[in-house]
């Protein structure tokens, strides 16, 4: 298996704001990092001085799109693939799997705004709480609990802050590619207690949306478990299929291989995986095509 570890965020120094890269004429295509281009920061100025690139999607150029402003440190942002100013080419996410961004944001901090376009996101919350808004008129807070569901598809834009003006949040935001782009735009939000999850695996998402997990478009299911120490849970990947195990928080054993909060392991081959507990901790384990 394969340990992954994790990156900072680069953000700039003046301002805490992220930078992005969108097409100037709104088709909603994200140049940067969807195309691996990785734009120099001017961080004292606030600004990019490489020359831009032309969306993939229509053609169009670039523009720099500023996520946040506002006083430095209101996120602190961790990733397992890349993404952002993290970019590792060796590490551009697992079959379907592209993104698993750990985030914690500081109160009243948030993204304004922003598109996103055939993509499934699915937010998790681990303390907190964090409120949503998108364009097709869903607004709601999702904490510790919720699972939250959006399919990107032909487009949609939306917006994340922090619910509190006096306790961060602390959620992982998780993108998976989906099987057919295009399709509509689509939102759904579950609650799954920790009693569902104390000792055991919980579906809590999947293609199917069976057993009362929240629908992606994708062939991946998206268990989750809470684990006291000694505790134990057992997965089987049949052959064909690929998985991923997430650490958001404690520390579990994995094939003697002692595994702590954002760690991650690739599994490349069909077997059964086994997880004990060691401390408290909140486990997710992706099944998925290849």
């Amino acid at each position: 298996f394969q340990k992954a570890g994790f990156a900072v965020r680069r953000v700039c120094e003046v301002h805490g704001s992220i930078h992005h890269l969108q097409c100037v004429a709104g088709c909603g295509g994200e140049i940067w990092p969807a195309t691996g281009f990785l734009p120099q920061v001017d961080d004292a100025a606030c600004r990019l001085t490489s020359p831009l690139p032309r969306c993939p999607r229509c053609g169009g150029l670039a523009r720099p799109n500023i996520l946040m402003f506002g006083d430095g440190g209101w996120l602190d942002s961790r990733h397992a693939f890349s993404f952002g100013h993290y970019h590792d080419p060796a590490h551009m996410g697992f079959g379907p799997l592209r993104v698993i961004n750990d985030d914690r944001v500081a109160p009243g901090g948030g993204f304004p705004t922003h598109p996103h376009r055939d993509m499934e996101i699915v937010s998790y919350v681990l303390d907190g709480a964090l409120e949503h808004k998108d364009s097709l008129g869903n607004g709601s807070v999702i904490r510790p609990g919720d699972v939250q569901r959006m399919s990107a598809g032909t487009g949609i834009r939306h917006s994340e802050f922090n619910a509190s003006r006096r306790d961060p949040v602390h959620f992982l935001q998780i993108w998976l590619i989906p099987e057919t782009a295009g399709i509509a735009p689509g939102y759904e939000q579950k609650f799954f207690a920790d009693e569902e999850k104390r000792g055991r695996l919980r579906l809590v998402a999947s293609r199917d949306g069976r057993d009362g997990s929240v629908t992606i478009h994708t062939d991946a299911d998206l268990w989750a478990t809470v684990l006291g120490a000694g505790e134990t849970v057992t997965h089987d990947i049949v052959a064909g299929r690929g998985g991923w195990i997430h650490v958001a928080r404690g520390t579990v054993l994995f094939e003697g291989e002692r595994l702590e909060e954002g760690d991650g392991v690739a599994i490349g081959t069909s077997g059964t995986l086994r997880l004990e507990g060691v401390d408290e901790a909140e486990v997710l384990i992706f099944d998925m095509a290849p």
